[in-house]
């Protein structure tokens, strides 16, 4: 399997500014694990538009895959109580 290309978006370096940093660190590793595997099991697509989301404790990684130029873009990442409410 190709290793896909990463893009995380500026408001995501403010999304991880409120959230502690041992937690910061390991939704980091799941972000960039996501680069081998973007539908990792524990994956699950959002009905609501092309987008997934993986859980990292009680944050949630948002994202994008573009299969045809072999990218994910990481679009939000904050709580789970939060993050869906944002547009």
């Amino acid at each position: 399997m190709a290793r896909f290309e990463l893009r995380v978006r500026p408001s995501v370096a403010k999304d991880l500014r409120g959230i502690p940093k041992a937690d910061v660190k390991r939704i980091l590793r799941r972000i960039e694990g996501l680069r081998e595997d973007p539908r990792a099991p524990g994956c699950e697509k959002l009905s609501a538009a092309e987008l997934y989301r993986v859980r990292q404790g009680v944050d949630r990684i948002i994202y994008e895959i573009h299969d045809e130029c072999v990218m994910v873009e990481v679009i939000r990442v904050g709580h789970r109580a939060e993050v869906y409410r944002r547009s």
